[in-house]
């Protein structure tokens, strides 16, 4: 019978030492592997999506509160009625300026405050995102109230219509679509407000 050759603890160590080492390599492999990944997730997300901007103040509630960090699509986007907006005039505000497009090129807008309603080609829209009903703020400025928007512009409100600067005010009027930078998608922070935007 032949004799099985038996390995002494010291002869044991370093095969366990190799085995340890090609362990931790891999592990590391693996760990690269997904970081990278990782950062070529990101920078195709801001290379084809667009970029993240946060929301300052409170003219979108209570859709969008002061803070939400804001995932934008902004290549190859054309606005359209009803998607929120990122958008700067630094002739209205230095800072970007989020907003809902209520109507595109070629539509009819009508701002009653007699009756609440924001008329579009004659209909009154249905607005269930708008934070309370809007009543008149009496305004000097606000005197954009029925204009039919302008070829390559776009009519903006805030949802928070009775604290919201926006198209209605003269120094805003309808927005030139070269001033839009792109369409708010999702809200990334904070958790509890996380997901697309409606």
């Amino acid at each position: 019978m032949a004799e099985e050759t038996m390995l002494s603890p010291e002869n044991q160590e370093p095969e366990q030492k190799a085995e340890e080492k090609g362990s931790f390599k891999l592990d590391l492999f693996f760990w690269m592997q997904a970081l990278i990944g990782a950062l070529v997730f990101l920078i195709l997300t801001f290379t084809l999506v667009g970029r993240v901007i946060g929301v300052v103040g409170g003219s979108m509630l209570s859709t969008l509160h002061e803070g939400d960090l804001l995932l934008l699509q902004s290549v190859g986007y054309t606005p359209k009625q009803g998607d929120v907006v990122v958008l700067r005039k630094s002739s209205f505000m230095t800072e970007p300026i989020v907003k809902r497009v209520i109507a595109v090129a070629g539509q009819h807008v009508q701002v009653d405050y007699a009756t609440g309603q924001v008329y579009v080609d004659g209909e009154a829209l249905d607005e269930p995102y708008i934070n309370e009903v809007m009543v008149d703020p009496l305004d000097p400025l606000e005197t954009v109230l029925d204009v039919t928007v302008p070829e390559g512009s776009i009519y903006v409100m805030g949802d928070n219509r009775n604290h919201s600067s926006d198209s209605r005010d003269e120094r805003l009027g309808t927005v030139d679509t070269r001033y839009v930078l792109g369409r708010a998608l999702w809200i990334l922070t904070p958790f509890d407000h996380f997901g697309a935007i409606e």
